[in-house]
């Protein structure tokens, strides 16, 4: 099937296996704070990341921040500029992130796989180096700031 009714079928497919993705890591984080709050010790790390923003539009950025805060142990704090005026920032906390570039690439890792379900068009250039929508690309993420407590 091809044109736009195929577009949409790949589509629902692709939501389909990001909801799977997305339980998968939502089991994971509850199992990881429900054993922090039982056991007598703590594995908490604190810190805040700035994720460079991969959103186009307000729906993505309202979605990627559901996203993250429904997660346990992660927490949207705030997202410069809107989508419509392209770049952008989401700060995140994180309870359990002692490395702030690993924590910010699993941020950016659901923020693509995110992008890749929801978009028709244009999923593919987010894994492509050379696009200003992948990290590795020209404006890249290697300038941002990162706050660790």
């Amino acid at each position: 099937m091809s044109g736009p009714a195929g577009a949409h079928l790949a589509r629902a497919g692709r939501l389909l296996r990001f909801a799977g993705w997305f339980l998968g890591e939502l089991t994971r984080a509850n199992v990881q704070v429900t054993w922090d709050v039982l056991t007598p010790t703590s594995r908490l790390e604190p810190g805040v990341v700035a994720l460079p923003l991969r959103c186009r539009t307000d729906l993505e950025v309202a979605l990627l921040s559901g996203l993250v805060t429904l997660t346990p142990g992660t927490l949207t704090l705030a997202v410069r500029e809107p989508a419509a005026e392209g770049g952008g920032t989401m700060w995140v906390h994180g309870m359990y992130s002692p490395d702030a570039d690993a924590f910010r690439r699993e941020l950016d890792d659901l923020q693509r796989r995110m992008l890749r379900a929801m978009r028709l068009e244009g999923a593919e250039d987010l894994d492509n180096p050379e696009s200003p929508e992948s990290p590795e690309g020209p404006e890249g993420a290697g300038g941002s700031a990162a706050v660790t407590t």
